[in-house]
This record gives structure tokens, C-alpha cells and sequence, in this order.
């Protein structure tokens, strides 16, 4: 006797393509969502900063870092012993120092202790500590006076944000939220990790990859 040989129909076969297109637009928004909150999280990284070294200064007429007598002045606040005289208005040292006696790492510290921002007060600038101040994806957070990506032209203003391990995307879409869109010019850049001193051209700055952003302010 000779079995007819079973298949799948026209019908079912466009239900499951069907289906799988449903999938694929869930698993793609999802990680559009995803996105999403991740560059409002970065965004508001730099507000918030922002905000904590305006109301510190307001509050005590000195920088986080840099304030003179801050040891007197702020309970249980170390006074910064290196990267630049105290007072005079520059938050010296790199923006990812690893010493704790900079005025960049202990800027952290000082609007802490101030109420200005959440985090611990042990200083430890090595990376990968609990005092560092991280991203969404973890990647390091600083701050610094010393100017950032210098070429093709530099950066213009008194205090530098950098956050590291930015990918692309979410680095471009940041450059359009609190900028000009354009990831070479403006307040807002974006670098190789390993070139942190020129900032990439957008058509350079690869989705998948990650980057150093800084902002000037």
C-alpha cells in the first residue's frame, strides 16, 4: 500500500513565519527599550553631576576637590594633597586618577559627604572599587579640570565628565540628547578608549563598540 507522504500547508507555514516575525520584533524592541534606558541612565549620570558640583559650590563658595579647608569644613572630608593648589577653582588630576590624594578622585568624596551624591566615602580611586563612581554598564565615571580630546579641536570648558565603556549607539544617541549630534565638535564627545585624546568622527563610531564620552561644562 502506498503512504501518502505528509507536509506542511501554505497556511502553516505562513503561521509560523508569522510567528517568528512577532519574536524577532519583540527580541528587537526589547533591546530598543533597553537602549533606551541606558542612555537616559547616562544622560542623567552627567546632570546629576552637574547639579552636585553646582550645589556644592553654591553651598560652600569652593569645588569638590579642590576646596580649601575642606577637611574643617565637611565632616570626615580628606583634604586633597596633590594635582594643584587648593582654591583655585580646578579640579586638578586625570579624570580616572588612581591617587587617592588628587582632587579629582576626592571630589567624589566631598559632595558625598555633602549630601550631594550617593556613594561610598573610603577613598579608593583603583578601578573596579566600590568608591569609583561606575555607569549603567560599569564602566568608570570621573571628573577633571584637565582638558579632554584635545584634537582635531579641543574642548572648551572649566570641568571635564568622561564616562568609559559607552558603546556606539548609546554614545551617539547621548551626543544628540545633550549636544549637536555630531561626535567630533561641540560639548559632548566621543574617542577610542586607547586614543582618548581625538574625538571619532560619527560615521566612525561604531554601534557594537565601545568608547570614551566626555562632556564639557
Amino acid at each position: 500500500m502506498k503512504h501518502q507522504q505528509s507536509g506542511f500547508t501554505l497556511v502553516e507555514i505562513a503561521i509560523v513565519l508569522v510567528i517568528i516575525g512577532l519574536l524577532l520584533g519583540g527580541v528587537l524592541k526589547g533591546q530598543e527599550l533597553i537602549n533606551s534606558a541606558k542612555a537616559k541612565s547616562y544622560a542623567q549620570d552627567f546632570r546629576t553631576i552637574q547639579a552636585g558640583l553646582y550645589g556644592f559650590q553654591d553651598r560652600f563658595k569652593g569645588i569638590p576637590g579642590d576646596l580649601a579647608g575642606a577637611d574643617t569644613k565637611i565632616t570626615g572630608a580628606t583634604l586633597a594633597s596633590a594635582s594643584g593648589p587648593l582654591g583655585n577653582g580646578q579640579i586638578g588630576g586625570a579624570w580616572d586618577s588612581a591617587a587617592g590624594g588628587d582632587e579629582s578622585c576626592l571630589a567624589w568624596q566631598h559632595m558625598r559627604l555633602a549630601g550631594f551624591l550617593a556613594g561610598s566615602t573610603t577613598v579608593n580611586c583603583t578601578t573596579g572599587d566600590a568608591y569609583v563612581q561606575s555607569n549603567a554598564d560599569g564602566g568608570r565615571i570621573g571628573i577633571s579640570s584637565t582638558p579632554q580630546m584635545t584634537l582635531p579641536t579641543p574642548m572648551t570648558g572649566t570641568y571635564f565628565i568622561c564616562s568609559t565603556g559607552v558603546v556606539g549607539k548609546i554614545a551617539k544617541q547621548l551626543d544628540t540628547q545633550l549636544d549637536d549630534g555630531n561626535t567630533v565638535t561641540g560639548s559632548f564627545r566621543v574617542a577610542e578608549i586607547a586614543a582618548p585624546t581625538t574625538a571619532l568622527l560619527t560615521a566612525n563610531v561604531l554601534d557594537a563598540n565601545s568608547y570614551l564620552v566626555c562632556l564639557a561644562f
